[in-house]
Formats: structure tokens, sequence, C-alpha cells
């Protein structure tokens, strides 16, 4: 307990509370209108969103799983299509492949920034590989300028996964603008969180655009002819609006995570047994001095990417250590969290699918 007070590892009372009154009249505004999906609020949040990530088209959809689904639809990737992605991220991911009846072909992820190996990647394509799904995993970017040519050498669609990362920079453009598409998650823990589920697809392509918009909504063009099968993937005018507000403050809330993570990396850096992650290239395979000897690995942001901290990950050596860890902060007062316990080859009922299905392919590292 630190003076007598627990460390939750989210505060979202705090973040809304400073925005309390605002949130309520977007509510009775919303109330009053009558609109409750889509509509003026919806619009006017794409506009900002749209400005503020430099993407040609923002499309609010009804969550950060839903935008990878209707991204992975709008290329049209299906059954017999291959998709690469990494062995280490959250579970949708790979679930929205399988979703669509694709194969998630898994790609080992770097132990310095925990996003997709290029150098694996490039082993795994086939004939059947349609597109590269990269997660710009906990904050950070994933190596763009090789995943793009990657993809422009073997003919690949980019859908780029930015969950974690809206806000996130790599050579100074914001991630999720630089691939055929960008999906966000606006889950009330990211960056930018809304009041429940809502999420966003951006793109630069006009076209994939308003095939994307169509596909939001049953794949209707006009009101009840049908273009295509879609899916109800709308975005609540109430959820709008609650983003619409804290938008304007999303910079001060990165700033205040990267305070947060400085402190972090300066408190712990100090201590026995503890190191900095090395700022390799991405695709490395990590050189293993001090690697033996260390029992607490520090995340490190790489120079040419702006990193917004969605979380402060560490890498924990030793069997058993990363619980016994957790159980001294638990102990303390001090929340923490496991990410993730389990990677997507590995996670229970969709692993098994895939084994029955044949829709599998695994990673060496996707036991890591």
């Amino acid at each position: 307990m630190m003076n007598g007070m627990n460390v939750s590892l989210f505060d979202l009372k705090a973040q809304n509370a400073a925005v309390e009154s605002e949130l309520n009249e977007a509510f009775l505004r919303v109330l009053r209108s009558g609109q409750f999906i889509l509509g003026p609020e919806v619009e006017r949040f794409e506009k900002a969103l749209a400005t503020f990530t430099g993407a040609k088209h923002a499309l609010g959809v009804s969550s950060g799983t839903d935008a990878i689904l209707v991204a992975l639809m709008a290329l049209g990737i299906g059954p017999g299509d291959e998709v690469l992605c990494p062995s280490f991220t959250f579970f949708a991911t790979a679930g929205c492949i399988a979703r669509v009846g694709a194969r998630p072909v898994f790609v080992d992820s770097c132990p310095v920034c925990f996003n997709l190996d290029l150098q694996d990647a490039a082993r795994r394509i086939t004939p059947r590989t349609k597109a590269i799904l990269p997660v710009h995993l906990f904050g950070q970017s994933a190596e763009m300028d090789g995943m793009l040519d990657l993809a422009r050498r073997n003919n690949l669609r980019v859908i780029e996964d930015a969950a974690q990362a809206m806000g996130a920079t790599y050579r100074d453009k914001q991630v999720g603008t630089l691939g055929d598409f960008g999906t966000i998650s606006f889950f009330p823990t990211k960056n930018l969180g809304a009041l429940g589920d809502a999420g966003a697809v951006l793109t630069n392509d006009t076209a994939l655009f308003e095939r994307a918009r169509i596909l939001r909504m049953h794949g209707m063009e006009p009101k009840y002819y049908h273009q295509t099968i879609g899916g109800n993937f709308r975005l609540d005018a109430l959820q709008a609006a609650m983003l619409s507000i804290k938008l304007p403050h999303f910079n001060s809330y990165t700033e205040g995570r990267r305070r947060n993570a400085a402190l972090y990396t300066e408190r712990l850096a100090g201590l026995s047994g503890v190191r900095i992650a090395k700022a390799q290239d991405c695709g490395c395979a990590q050189s293993a001095d001090a690697e033996e000897t260390a029992r607490l690995v520090l995340p490190v942001a790489y120079p040419h990417n702006g990193h917004i901290w969605n979380q402060y990950t560490l890498r924990v050596i030793g069997v058993g250590q990363r619980d016994a860890l957790r159980a001294h902060l638990s102990s303390r007062g001090i929340g923490s969290e496991i990410y993730y316990p389990l990677p997507p080859p590995r996670a229970g009922l969709l692993c098994r699918t895939w084994l029955q299905t044949g829709r599998f392919s695994l990673g060496a590292s996707s036991g890591r």
C-alpha cells in the first residue's frame, strides 16, 4: 500500500470527471434530438477524427473489432485467403480473420517493440496470402516502411490494427493512415475512450471508404436495397457525442501517459537486475548479452516513433517470476494486468477450431 492509497490500473472516473459537465450537456443534446444511431453527431465526430489523424476518411463503427471486420470485408478477404498477423496480439486481430473465413498465418513478434517481425512475415507469404495485418501494440508503431514495401512487392493489402495506438506516429505520420485501412478502438480504457463500445475505420481511398460505409449498415444503398451482405456495425450517436467532447483533450491525455512512462523508466532502470530493451531495428534477433542476468526488461520507444503508451509493458525473465511480481504488486495495492496470458495460437476454442478446419499456421515464437 502506498500512502494508504491503492494505485488502480485504470482510473476512468478521474478522466471523465474533468469533463463531466460537457459530457452531461452532450447526453442531453442527444437525448433531446431523438437521433440515437448514426446521424449528425456521428458525422461531426468522423470529420473531427479525420482532421485529427490526417486521414482522408474516417468511418465510425460499433467497436474496434468490428472495424477490423469491416476492413477485411471491404477488401474482399474470405475463404481460401491467408492473412499475415502477429502471433502476439489481442484475440480479436486473428478472430476477425477467421470470421470472414480466411486463414490467420501467425508471424513472430519482435521482443523489443512487441510488433510483427518483418523477416518472419516475408518467409510466410504464399500464393494464397492476400493481406498483412500489423498491430501497433501497446501504443507503438510497427515498422511501416518495411511493411508497406513487403506488401507492394507481393501485391498485398495492409490493414493497420491501431486499436491501442490512435495518435501514435511513425516518422511523423499517424498510424492507421499508412495502409489501405486503419482500425481504431474507443474501448473505455484506450487513450481516447468512449463510455461504451465504439470504433472507427480510417482510409485514404474513397472507393474503399464508400464500400466500408455501405457494409456498415447491412450492405444497404439506397435504403432497403442491399448491394452486398454487410453487418450492423453502426456507431451510436451518444458515443460519438462523448468522444467529440474528449477528442480535444487527447494530446493532454497522451502527454500524461508519456510523463508516467518516463517516470517508470527513470525509477526502475537504476534497480539491480533491470535493464532497458535495446532499440534495434524491428525484426531483430535480439542479442542475448545481459539477457540471462536481467530479471526485468523495460520497454523502449524507438526514436522514429511517437509512442502513446497505452500500456507500459514489462518483460519479466524467469519461469514463474511474472506471476510472482504481479502477486507482489497486488499485495501492495498496485494494479497490473498480463498482456496476454495466452497468444491467439494457443487461445482455447479458437485454436482448436483452426486445428480442426486447417485454418491455422503457427509462428515459431507463438508460444511466447
